[in-house]
């Protein structure tokens, strides 16, 4: 069995896999000792993990688990993965897209595809031809209702909803579907341009906030909360095979 470990901007996720299928995923605001060796404890037959970071230090994670016996593979830049890259900077590029478009080759069984993650930003993947091309990155929801509220001084701080409206009828209506419908163009003028360039392309969503836009943007094929997660898991895999 494999842990996979996926620590991002704002939380950390865990989860266990048995071969290609994910069995739990949990999600923590940090990952304390006792989260991780309660989960190593309800699968004891966890021999391998995978560890990804987006720009937190990683070091005592590992450590933890290294500490308990376990094969530790950390994501980085250098790690083999089972597509090609063909982005310039390589070195720049977050674990978490490029896991991404791993799991997505996977889901599609090798077919190009777009992937959009709705996370703490909102990245726009391309990967045709089994190789990530690179993409997008622009702010995610919250990032876009803090900073209403931060750079004005009198609007509120809204959140995301699942009302679909046009305009709003009030301030607080007004801000929330000026940045829903913001990301749902956005999004649905990425998808067009792309998939005029790009015949039969699939369109994968991902991340948390995703549920406010699988029904809005008519044209998901694919809705995959864990696509990270499977990208790491197979990553892990791949290389299990070739050491």
């Amino acid at each position: 069995m494999n842990l996979i470990v996926d620590i991002g901007n704002s939380r950390v996720k865990a989860a266990v896999a048995d071969g290609d299928d994910v069995l739990v995923a949990r999600a923590f605001p940090s990952l304390a000792e006792a989260d991780l060796a309660g989960l190593l404890d309800e699968y004891p037959a966890v021999g391998r993990c995978i560890v990804s970071s987006t720009g937190v230090d990683a070091d005592a994670v590992i450590g933890r688990l290294r500490e308990r016996g376990l094969h530790v593979l950390e994501m980085s830049p250098s790690t083999p993965v089972p597509i090609g890259n063909a982005y310039l900077t390589p070195e720049t590029l977050g674990a978490d897209r490029l896991a991404a478009a791993v799991g997505a080759v996977e889901l599609t069984g090798g077919g190009d595809c777009v992937i959009v993650d709705f996370g703490t930003a909102i990245t726009i993947d391309l990967v045709t031809d089994g190789v990530f091309r690179g993409g997008c990155i622009s702010p995610g929801l919250r990032m876009r209702f803090r900073a209403l509220r931060d750079y004005t001084s009198r609007l509120p701080e809204c959140s995301p909803t699942d009302i679909d409206t046009e305009i709003g009828r009030s301030t607080r209506e007004a801000i929330e579907q000026g940045v829903m419908q913001g990301v749902r163009y956005e999004i649905e003028g990425h998808i067009s341009r792309l998939t005029e360039k790009n015949r039969g392309l699939s369109v994968i969503f991902t991340g948390g906030d995703a549920k406010y836009f699988v029904k809005r943007i008519k044209n998901t094929i694919f809705a995959n909360r864990e696509l990270v997660i499977c990208g790491l898991n197979r990553i892990l895999e791949y290389n299990a095979k070739i050491e």
